[in-house]
Protein backbone atom coordinates (compact mmCIF):
# COMPACT_ATOMS: atom_id res chain seq x y z
CA UNK A 1 0.00 0.00 0.00
CA UNK A 2 1.08 3.87 -0.85
CA UNK A 3 -1.17 6.38 0.37
CA UNK A 4 1.64 8.90 -1.11
CA UNK A 5 2.64 6.77 -4.57
CA UNK A 6 1.65 3.29 -5.69
CA UNK A 7 0.07 1.08 -3.80
CA UNK A 8 -11.03 -31.25 1.43
CA UNK A 9 -22.16 -50.53 1.61
CA UNK A 10 -22.80 -52.93 3.62
CA UNK A 11 -21.78 -56.16 1.79
CA UNK A 12 -20.02 -59.21 2.09
CA UNK A 13 -16.57 -58.67 0.50
CA UNK A 14 -15.04 -54.98 0.69
CA UNK A 15 -11.55 -53.52 -1.28
CA UNK A 16 -8.61 -52.43 0.62
CA UNK A 17 -6.22 -49.92 -1.08
CA UNK A 18 -2.62 -50.93 -0.13
CA UNK A 19 -0.04 -48.68 -0.60
CA UNK A 20 2.88 -50.82 -2.57
CA UNK A 21 6.15 -48.65 -3.43
CA UNK A 22 3.78 -45.51 -3.92
CA UNK A 23 1.33 -47.79 -5.91
CA UNK A 24 -2.55 -49.22 -4.95
CA UNK A 25 -3.32 -52.63 -5.20
CA UNK A 26 -6.60 -54.00 -4.54
CA UNK A 27 -7.56 -56.93 -1.69
CA UNK A 28 -10.06 -58.37 -0.61
CA UNK A 29 -11.22 -58.87 3.11
CA UNK A 30 -14.40 -60.23 4.79
CA UNK A 31 -17.20 -57.81 6.22
CA UNK A 32 -19.77 -58.94 8.51
CA UNK A 33 -22.86 -56.79 9.63
CA UNK A 34 -20.68 -53.53 9.29
CA UNK A 35 -19.10 -52.33 6.66
CA UNK A 36 -17.42 -48.91 6.11
CA UNK A 37 -16.13 -46.36 3.30
CA UNK A 38 -12.78 -44.55 3.52
CA UNK A 39 -11.24 -41.63 1.63
CA UNK A 40 -7.69 -40.44 2.08
CA UNK A 41 -5.79 -37.88 0.35
CA UNK A 42 -2.70 -35.66 0.83
CA UNK A 43 -3.39 -31.84 0.88
CA UNK A 44 -0.88 -29.57 1.42
CA UNK A 45 2.90 -30.39 1.29
CA UNK A 46 6.29 -29.48 2.58
CA UNK A 47 9.89 -30.25 3.25
CA UNK A 48 9.66 -33.36 5.68
CA UNK A 49 5.73 -33.01 5.94
CA UNK A 50 2.27 -32.88 4.84
CA UNK A 51 -1.15 -32.79 5.67
CA UNK A 52 -3.57 -35.39 5.23
CA UNK A 53 -7.96 -36.24 5.02
CA UNK A 54 -9.98 -38.71 5.84
CA UNK A 55 -13.36 -39.46 5.16
CA UNK A 56 -14.72 -42.03 6.95
CA UNK A 57 -18.38 -43.39 6.04
CA UNK A 58 -19.81 -46.21 8.13
CA UNK A 59 -22.28 -48.27 5.92
CA UNK A 60 -22.74 -50.74 8.79
CA UNK A 61 -24.84 -50.51 11.49
CA UNK A 62 -25.45 -47.54 14.25
CA UNK A 63 -22.15 -47.40 16.45
CA UNK A 64 -21.98 -45.71 19.71
CA UNK A 65 -18.25 -45.51 19.43
CA UNK A 66 -15.33 -45.83 16.85
CA UNK A 67 -12.20 -46.11 16.06
CA UNK A 68 -10.09 -46.15 12.44
CA UNK A 69 -6.62 -47.42 12.25
CA UNK A 70 -4.12 -47.90 9.12
CA UNK A 71 -0.69 -48.09 8.75
CA UNK A 72 1.87 -46.32 7.82
CA UNK A 73 5.11 -47.08 6.04
CA UNK A 74 8.17 -46.50 8.52
CA UNK A 75 9.32 -42.80 8.78
CA UNK A 76 5.50 -41.68 8.51
CA UNK A 77 4.30 -39.88 12.07
CA UNK A 78 1.67 -38.08 12.83
CA UNK A 79 2.42 -34.96 14.70
CA UNK A 80 -1.19 -32.64 15.45
CA UNK A 81 -4.57 -34.31 14.52
CA UNK A 82 -8.05 -32.26 14.22
CA UNK A 83 -11.73 -33.81 14.69
CA UNK A 84 -10.07 -36.47 16.16
CA UNK A 85 -7.96 -38.47 18.65
CA UNK A 86 -5.07 -39.56 17.16
CA UNK A 87 -2.20 -41.69 18.25
CA UNK A 88 0.40 -43.72 16.85
CA UNK A 89 2.63 -46.90 17.83
CA UNK A 90 5.23 -47.85 15.35
CA UNK A 91 3.64 -47.45 12.28
CA UNK A 92 0.15 -48.04 12.95
CA UNK A 93 -2.39 -45.35 13.26
CA UNK A 94 -5.06 -45.06 15.50
CA UNK A 95 -7.85 -42.37 15.51
CA UNK A 96 -10.67 -42.54 18.29
CA UNK A 97 -13.88 -40.96 18.11
CA UNK A 98 -13.93 -37.20 19.01
CA UNK A 99 -15.98 -36.31 22.22
CA UNK A 100 -18.30 -34.19 19.79
CA UNK A 101 -19.10 -36.94 17.33
CA UNK A 102 -19.05 -40.51 19.58
CA UNK A 103 -22.24 -41.57 17.55
CA UNK A 104 -21.76 -42.80 13.88
CA UNK A 105 -24.76 -43.82 12.15
CA UNK A 106 -25.48 -45.76 9.34
CA UNK A 107 -24.43 -44.18 6.34
CA UNK A 108 -22.81 -40.84 8.14
CA UNK A 109 -19.73 -39.12 7.71
CA UNK A 110 -16.99 -37.88 10.07
CA UNK A 111 -13.85 -35.84 8.51
CA UNK A 112 -10.64 -36.34 9.96
CA UNK A 113 -7.60 -34.15 9.65
CA UNK A 114 -3.79 -34.63 10.68
CA UNK A 115 -0.39 -32.59 10.25
CA UNK A 116 2.74 -35.65 9.78
CA UNK A 117 5.95 -35.50 9.59
CA UNK A 118 7.63 -38.11 6.59
CA UNK A 119 11.13 -39.15 5.40
CA UNK A 120 12.00 -40.45 1.83
CA UNK A 121 8.32 -41.24 -0.01
CA UNK A 122 5.05 -40.66 1.41
CA UNK A 123 3.02 -43.59 0.01
CA UNK A 124 -0.46 -44.62 0.65
CA UNK A 125 -1.60 -45.56 4.11
CA UNK A 126 -2.59 -49.36 3.55
CA UNK A 127 -5.21 -51.14 5.45
CA UNK A 128 -7.97 -49.08 6.53
CA UNK A 129 -10.31 -50.72 9.65
CA UNK A 130 -13.62 -49.45 11.41
CA UNK A 131 -13.18 -50.96 14.96
CA UNK A 132 -11.46 -54.21 13.65
CA UNK A 133 -13.60 -54.48 10.41
CA UNK A 134 -11.67 -53.74 6.96
CA UNK A 135 -12.99 -50.79 5.05
CA UNK A 136 -13.05 -49.82 1.33
CA UNK A 137 -12.16 -46.73 0.15
CA UNK A 138 -9.67 -44.86 -1.99
CA UNK A 139 -6.61 -43.17 -1.43
CA UNK A 140 -4.32 -40.63 -3.29
CA UNK A 141 -0.46 -41.43 -2.23
CA UNK A 142 1.61 -38.72 -2.00
CA UNK A 143 5.27 -38.22 -3.75
CA UNK A 144 6.95 -41.16 -4.54
CA UNK A 145 10.49 -39.42 -5.06
CA UNK A 146 12.38 -36.74 -2.81
CA UNK A 147 10.76 -34.12 -0.76
CA UNK A 148 9.31 -30.86 -2.20
CA UNK A 149 10.99 -27.77 -2.21
CA UNK A 150 7.99 -26.33 -1.45
CA UNK A 151 7.36 -24.02 1.81
CA UNK A 152 5.24 -25.12 4.30
CA UNK A 153 1.83 -23.60 4.99
CA UNK A 154 1.71 -20.45 6.34
CA UNK A 155 -1.44 -21.81 8.63
CA UNK A 156 -1.62 -24.68 10.63
CA UNK A 157 -4.63 -26.71 11.58
CA UNK A 158 -6.22 -26.97 15.34
CA UNK A 159 -4.00 -28.87 17.74
CA UNK A 160 -8.41 -29.48 19.81
CA UNK A 161 -11.20 -31.03 18.01
CA UNK A 162 -13.16 -28.37 16.84
CA UNK A 163 -17.13 -28.37 17.71
CA UNK A 164 -19.39 -30.05 15.05
CA UNK A 165 -19.22 -28.40 11.62
CA UNK A 166 -22.58 -28.47 9.04
CA UNK A 167 -22.37 -29.08 5.48
CA UNK A 168 -20.39 -25.84 3.69
CA UNK A 169 -23.59 -25.50 1.77
CA UNK A 170 -25.92 -24.89 4.37
CA UNK A 171 -23.10 -21.98 6.21
CA UNK A 172 -22.06 -18.78 4.37
CA UNK A 173 -20.81 -15.84 4.94
CA UNK A 174 -20.17 -12.28 3.38
CA UNK A 175 -17.45 -9.57 2.71
CA UNK A 176 -16.33 -7.39 4.05
CA UNK A 177 -14.67 -8.72 6.44
CA UNK A 178 -13.48 -5.65 7.42
CA UNK A 179 -14.82 -2.58 6.49
CA UNK A 180 -11.63 0.18 6.87
CA UNK A 181 -9.48 -2.48 6.36
CA UNK A 182 -6.60 -1.95 3.12
CA UNK A 183 -4.05 -4.06 3.05
CA UNK A 184 -4.96 -7.27 4.76
CA UNK A 185 -2.99 -10.21 6.27
CA UNK A 186 -4.50 -12.97 7.18
CA UNK A 187 -4.18 -16.38 8.57
CA UNK A 188 -5.46 -19.51 10.26
CA UNK A 189 -3.61 -21.18 12.68
CA UNK A 190 -4.64 -23.58 15.75
CA UNK A 191 -8.21 -23.27 15.47
CA UNK A 192 -8.33 -19.18 15.11
CA UNK A 193 -8.49 -16.82 11.70
CA UNK A 194 -5.93 -13.39 12.63
CA UNK A 195 -6.63 -10.70 10.75
CA UNK A 196 -3.85 -7.24 10.40
CA UNK A 197 -4.66 -4.91 7.94
CA UNK A 198 -3.03 -1.02 7.71
CA UNK A 199 -3.99 1.48 10.53
CA UNK A 200 -2.19 4.58 9.65
CA UNK A 201 -1.32 5.53 12.99
CA UNK A 202 1.10 4.61 15.46
CA UNK A 203 -0.32 1.10 16.23
CA UNK A 204 -0.07 -2.63 15.12
CA UNK A 205 -3.76 -4.48 15.60
CA UNK A 206 -5.21 -7.47 15.08
CA UNK A 207 -8.64 -9.45 14.98
CA UNK A 208 -9.20 -12.89 16.27
CA UNK A 209 -12.53 -15.32 15.26
CA UNK A 210 -12.80 -18.95 15.00
CA UNK A 211 -14.76 -18.33 12.08
CA UNK A 212 -13.93 -16.37 9.38
CA UNK A 213 -17.29 -14.29 8.78
CA UNK A 214 -17.01 -13.50 12.23
CA UNK A 215 -13.69 -11.26 11.39
CA UNK A 216 -16.23 -8.79 10.51
CA UNK A 217 -17.75 -8.19 14.48
CA UNK A 218 -14.51 -9.13 15.99
CA UNK A 219 -12.88 -6.14 18.16
CA UNK A 220 -9.57 -4.59 17.04
CA UNK A 221 -6.78 -5.60 19.86
CA UNK A 222 -3.81 -3.69 20.42
CA UNK A 223 -0.80 -5.61 20.06
CA UNK A 224 1.99 -3.13 19.69
CA UNK A 225 2.42 0.45 20.10
CA UNK A 226 5.39 2.31 17.53
CA UNK A 227 7.94 4.66 19.52
CA UNK A 228 11.25 4.48 17.27
CA UNK A 229 11.58 7.81 16.22
CA UNK A 230 12.69 6.25 12.67
CA UNK A 231 9.43 4.67 12.46
CA UNK A 232 6.76 5.86 15.28
CA UNK A 233 3.89 6.58 12.80
CA UNK A 234 1.59 5.94 9.55
CA UNK A 235 1.99 1.99 9.71
CA UNK A 236 0.60 0.19 6.79
CA UNK A 237 0.90 -3.52 5.07
CA UNK A 238 1.32 -5.50 8.20
CA UNK A 239 2.60 -9.27 8.55
CA UNK A 240 3.00 -12.05 9.93
CA UNK A 241 4.85 -15.53 9.64
CA UNK A 242 5.62 -18.27 11.50
CA UNK A 243 9.78 -19.05 11.07
CA UNK A 244 12.32 -20.45 12.88
CA UNK A 245 15.01 -18.01 14.39
CA UNK A 246 17.85 -19.16 16.77
CA UNK A 247 15.56 -19.65 19.67
CA UNK A 248 13.00 -21.75 17.58
CA UNK A 249 10.33 -20.78 15.57
CA UNK A 250 8.65 -17.65 16.35
CA UNK A 251 6.26 -14.98 14.74
CA UNK A 252 7.71 -12.48 12.83
CA UNK A 253 5.78 -9.30 12.42
CA UNK A 254 6.75 -7.03 9.66
CA UNK A 255 5.33 -3.68 8.95
CA UNK A 256 6.09 -0.44 6.98
CA UNK A 257 6.04 2.69 9.49
CA UNK A 258 7.90 6.02 9.05
CA UNK A 259 8.98 9.28 11.27
CA UNK A 260 6.48 11.56 12.45
CA UNK A 261 4.61 14.01 12.36
CA UNK A 262 3.38 12.41 8.57
CA UNK A 263 7.02 11.86 7.00
CA UNK A 264 6.01 9.81 4.31
CA UNK A 265 9.69 9.92 2.65
CA UNK A 266 11.46 8.19 5.45
CA UNK A 267 8.59 5.08 5.55
CA UNK A 268 10.53 1.73 5.98
CA UNK A 269 10.42 -1.96 6.67
CA UNK A 270 10.59 -3.18 10.55
CA UNK A 271 9.95 -6.60 12.44
CA UNK A 272 8.60 -7.62 15.88
CA UNK A 273 9.33 -11.02 17.56
CA UNK A 274 6.28 -12.65 19.37
CA UNK A 275 7.69 -14.39 22.76
CA UNK A 276 5.78 -18.05 22.05
CA UNK A 277 3.75 -19.29 19.24
CA UNK A 278 0.51 -17.10 19.83
CA UNK A 279 0.14 -14.58 16.98
CA UNK A 280 -1.04 -12.44 19.28
CA UNK A 281 2.03 -11.77 20.79
CA UNK A 282 3.31 -10.47 22.99
CA UNK A 283 6.01 -8.89 20.97
CA UNK A 284 9.20 -7.00 21.22
CA UNK A 285 10.95 -4.84 18.42
CA UNK A 286 13.29 -7.24 16.70
CA UNK A 287 15.35 -4.80 13.84
CA UNK A 288 14.93 -2.14 11.15
CA UNK A 289 15.29 -4.58 7.85
CA UNK A 290 17.59 -1.82 6.30
CA UNK A 291 19.35 -2.99 2.71
CA UNK A 292 23.10 -2.60 3.84
CA UNK A 293 24.33 -0.65 1.07
CA UNK A 294 21.26 1.37 0.07
CA UNK A 295 19.97 2.06 3.66
CA UNK A 296 18.45 5.48 3.23
CA UNK A 297 16.01 4.96 0.41
CA UNK A 298 12.16 4.46 0.77
CA UNK A 299 11.15 0.80 1.09
CA UNK A 300 8.01 -1.02 1.19
CA UNK A 301 5.52 -3.82 1.25
CA UNK A 302 7.00 -6.48 2.94
CA UNK A 303 7.16 -10.31 2.06
CA UNK A 304 8.84 -13.24 2.73
CA UNK A 305 10.02 -15.89 0.63
CA UNK A 306 11.51 -19.93 1.58
CA UNK A 307 12.96 -21.02 -1.18
CA UNK A 308 15.42 -24.15 -1.68
CA UNK A 309 16.17 -23.86 1.99
CA UNK A 310 17.10 -20.01 1.69
CA UNK A 311 14.91 -17.43 2.97
CA UNK A 312 14.50 -13.65 0.95
CA UNK A 313 12.61 -10.51 1.93
CA UNK A 314 10.40 -8.93 -1.17
CA UNK A 315 9.23 -5.53 -1.09
CA UNK A 316 9.47 -1.84 -3.42
CA UNK A 317 11.23 0.97 -3.87
CA UNK A 318 11.06 4.12 -5.75
CA UNK A 319 13.87 4.47 -8.58
CA UNK A 320 12.06 6.80 -10.87
CA UNK A 321 9.18 3.88 -11.04
CA UNK A 322 8.45 1.08 -8.39
CA UNK A 323 9.62 -1.90 -8.76
CA UNK A 324 9.52 -5.05 -6.66
CA UNK A 325 12.73 -5.81 -4.74
CA UNK A 326 14.18 -9.38 -3.42
CA UNK A 327 16.61 -9.39 -0.90
CA UNK A 328 18.04 -12.41 1.11
CA UNK A 329 18.42 -13.00 4.41
CA UNK A 330 20.56 -15.02 7.36
CA UNK A 331 17.63 -15.30 9.81
CA UNK A 332 14.10 -13.67 9.49
CA UNK A 333 15.60 -9.80 10.98
CA UNK A 334 18.52 -9.73 9.52
CA UNK A 335 19.62 -9.08 5.78
CA UNK A 336 22.66 -10.95 4.10
CA UNK A 337 22.87 -8.81 0.92
CA UNK A 338 21.81 -6.11 -0.97
CA UNK A 339 18.47 -6.09 -2.70
CA UNK A 340 18.07 -7.08 -6.27
CA UNK A 341 15.43 -5.99 -8.42
CA UNK A 342 12.68 -8.58 -9.39
CA UNK A 343 10.69 -7.37 -11.81
CA UNK A 344 9.97 -3.79 -13.00
CA UNK A 345 6.57 -2.31 -14.07
CA UNK A 346 6.47 -1.75 -18.07
CA UNK A 347 3.45 -3.20 -19.06
CA UNK A 348 0.24 -1.14 -19.93
CA UNK A 349 -1.83 -2.39 -16.99
CA UNK A 350 0.84 -2.05 -14.64
CA UNK A 351 1.42 1.50 -15.64
CA UNK A 352 -2.01 3.03 -14.79
CA UNK A 353 -1.49 6.02 -13.16
CA UNK A 354 2.64 5.31 -12.30
CA UNK A 355 4.39 1.98 -13.22
CA UNK A 356 4.06 0.13 -10.04
CA UNK A 357 4.91 -3.40 -8.74
CA UNK A 358 4.14 -3.67 -4.94
CA UNK A 359 3.01 -6.22 -2.33
CA UNK A 360 4.74 -9.41 -3.32
CA UNK A 361 3.13 -12.62 -1.93
CA UNK A 362 4.27 -16.15 -2.16
CA UNK A 363 2.13 -18.59 -3.34
CA UNK A 364 3.51 -22.20 -3.55
CA UNK A 365 2.33 -25.97 -5.10
CA UNK A 366 3.33 -29.08 -6.07
CA UNK A 367 6.76 -27.75 -6.22
CA UNK A 368 5.98 -24.61 -8.38
CA UNK A 369 6.33 -21.21 -6.64
CA UNK A 370 4.55 -18.07 -8.15
CA UNK A 371 4.93 -14.44 -6.46
CA UNK A 372 1.40 -12.60 -7.08
CA UNK A 373 2.14 -8.61 -7.03
CA UNK A 374 0.09 -5.11 -6.96
CA UNK A 375 0.54 -3.37 -10.32
CA UNK A 376 -0.57 0.58 -11.52
CA UNK A 377 -1.32 2.72 -8.70
CA UNK A 378 -3.50 2.22 -5.66
CA UNK A 379 -5.55 5.24 -5.75
CA UNK A 380 -6.89 4.47 -9.62
CA UNK A 381 -9.58 1.77 -9.92
CA UNK A 382 -7.25 -0.39 -12.00
CA UNK A 383 -5.04 -1.53 -9.26
CA UNK A 384 -4.69 -5.49 -9.45
CA UNK A 385 -2.34 -8.54 -9.48
CA UNK A 386 0.48 -9.56 -11.66
CA UNK A 387 2.30 -12.49 -11.38
CA UNK A 388 5.91 -14.02 -11.48
CA UNK A 389 7.10 -17.80 -11.68
CA UNK A 390 10.00 -18.58 -10.70
CA UNK A 391 11.75 -21.12 -13.58
CA UNK A 392 15.00 -22.31 -11.52
CA UNK A 393 18.64 -20.64 -10.90
CA UNK A 394 19.32 -17.92 -8.57
CA UNK A 395 15.97 -16.34 -6.94
CA UNK A 396 18.05 -13.23 -6.68
CA UNK A 397 18.12 -12.87 -10.72
CA UNK A 398 14.87 -11.73 -12.35
CA UNK A 399 15.95 -14.04 -15.07
CA UNK A 400 15.09 -16.89 -13.02
CA UNK A 401 11.80 -15.75 -13.03
CA UNK A 402 9.27 -15.46 -16.14
CA UNK A 403 6.15 -12.65 -16.04
CA UNK A 404 2.98 -13.48 -16.53
CA UNK A 405 1.86 -10.96 -20.09
CA UNK A 406 -2.04 -10.28 -18.55
CA UNK A 407 -3.39 -9.57 -15.24
CA UNK A 408 -4.24 -12.27 -13.14
CA UNK A 409 -6.94 -10.66 -10.91
CA UNK A 410 -9.08 -7.15 -11.57
CA UNK A 411 -11.75 -4.58 -10.98
CA UNK A 412 -15.09 -6.15 -11.94
CA UNK A 413 -17.54 -3.02 -12.93
CA UNK A 414 -20.13 -5.67 -13.28
CA UNK A 415 -19.81 -6.54 -9.68
CA UNK A 416 -18.63 -2.86 -8.20
CA UNK A 417 -15.14 -4.16 -7.25
CA UNK A 418 -12.43 -1.34 -7.88
CA UNK A 419 -8.91 -1.86 -7.74
CA UNK A 420 -8.64 -5.57 -6.17
CA UNK A 421 -5.17 -5.85 -4.71
CA UNK A 422 -2.39 -6.29 -1.96
CA UNK A 423 -3.40 -9.49 -1.59
CA UNK A 424 -2.56 -12.38 0.75
CA UNK A 425 -2.92 -15.98 0.73
CA UNK A 426 -4.21 -18.97 3.26
CA UNK A 427 -5.88 -22.22 3.61
CA UNK A 428 -9.20 -23.59 4.63
CA UNK A 429 -9.04 -25.07 8.13
CA UNK A 430 -8.98 -28.34 7.03
CA UNK A 431 -6.00 -27.45 4.46
CA UNK A 432 -8.26 -28.43 1.50
CA UNK A 433 -8.89 -24.93 0.17
CA UNK A 434 -7.09 -22.65 -0.89
CA UNK A 435 -8.16 -18.54 -0.28
CA UNK A 436 -7.64 -15.22 -1.30
CA UNK A 437 -7.46 -12.28 0.93
CA UNK A 438 -7.64 -8.99 -0.98
CA UNK A 439 -8.24 -4.96 -0.19
CA UNK A 440 -10.83 -3.31 -2.53
CA UNK A 441 -12.88 -0.32 -3.46
CA UNK A 442 -17.12 -0.29 -4.20
CA UNK A 443 -16.84 2.79 -6.32
CA UNK A 444 -14.93 3.78 -9.29
CA UNK A 445 -13.64 6.66 -7.74
CA UNK A 446 -12.31 5.10 -4.39
CA UNK A 447 -9.05 6.21 -3.28
CA UNK A 448 -5.11 4.99 -1.80
CA UNK A 449 -6.91 5.09 2.05
CA UNK A 450 -8.74 3.58 4.77
CA UNK A 451 -11.68 3.28 3.33
CA UNK A 452 -10.84 0.01 1.40
CA UNK A 453 -12.43 -2.65 2.84
CA UNK A 454 -10.98 -6.39 3.75
CA UNK A 455 -12.42 -8.96 1.22
CA UNK A 456 -11.78 -13.09 0.94
CA UNK A 457 -13.23 -15.70 -1.51
CA UNK A 458 -11.82 -19.03 -2.39
CA UNK A 459 -9.37 -19.73 -5.78
CA UNK A 460 -9.01 -22.78 -7.61
CA UNK A 461 -6.12 -24.22 -9.83
CA UNK A 462 -5.72 -24.39 -13.52
CA UNK A 463 -5.07 -27.95 -15.34
CA UNK A 464 -1.55 -25.89 -16.01
CA UNK A 465 -0.96 -26.04 -12.28
CA UNK A 466 -1.57 -21.96 -12.37
CA UNK A 467 -3.91 -20.55 -9.91
CA UNK A 468 -7.17 -19.50 -11.24
CA UNK A 469 -8.79 -16.35 -8.95
CA UNK A 470 -11.29 -15.97 -10.58
CA UNK A 471 -13.02 -12.78 -10.78
CA UNK A 472 -13.87 -10.27 -7.60
CA UNK A 473 -17.36 -10.97 -6.03
CA UNK A 474 -19.63 -8.28 -4.70
CA UNK A 475 -19.62 -7.45 -1.27
CA UNK A 476 -23.19 -8.95 0.37
CA UNK A 477 -22.64 -11.83 -2.06
CA UNK A 478 -23.49 -15.02 -0.05
CA UNK A 479 -19.92 -17.31 0.02
CA UNK A 480 -19.95 -21.00 1.08
CA UNK A 481 -17.81 -20.79 4.39
CA UNK A 482 -14.40 -22.08 4.66
CA UNK A 483 -14.18 -26.13 4.10
CA UNK A 484 -13.43 -27.93 7.87
CA UNK A 485 -14.77 -24.40 10.00
CA UNK A 486 -16.25 -24.84 12.84
CA UNK A 487 -19.82 -23.50 13.40
CA UNK A 488 -19.21 -20.93 15.78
Amino acid sequence: MRIRRSRALLATTTVVVVGVGGGLTAVTAQAAAAGCSVTYSVGSQWPSGFTGNVNLTNLGDPLSSWTLTWSFTAGQQITQGWNGTFTQSGTQVRVANASWNGALGTNATVGMGFNASWTGTNPAPTSFALNGVTCNGTATPGPTTAAPTTAPPTSAPPTTAPPTTAPPSNRTFTNPLKVRGPDPWLQYYDGFYYLATTTWNNTITMRKSRTLGGLASAADTLLFTLTRPNGAGTMWAPEFHLLDGPSGRRWYFYYTAGREPFDLGSQRIHVLESAGLDPMGPYTFKADLLDPTADNTWELDPGILQLNGNLYLLGTFYNGSQPMFIRPLSNPWTASGTRRVLTTPTLSWETVGGAVAEGGEVLQRNGRTFIVYSASHCSTPDYKLGMLEYTGGDPLSSGSWRKFPNPVFQRSNANGVYGPGHNGFFKSPDGTEDWIVYHANSSASGGCDMNRSTRAQKFTWNADGTPNFGTPVSLGTQLAVPSGEPAS
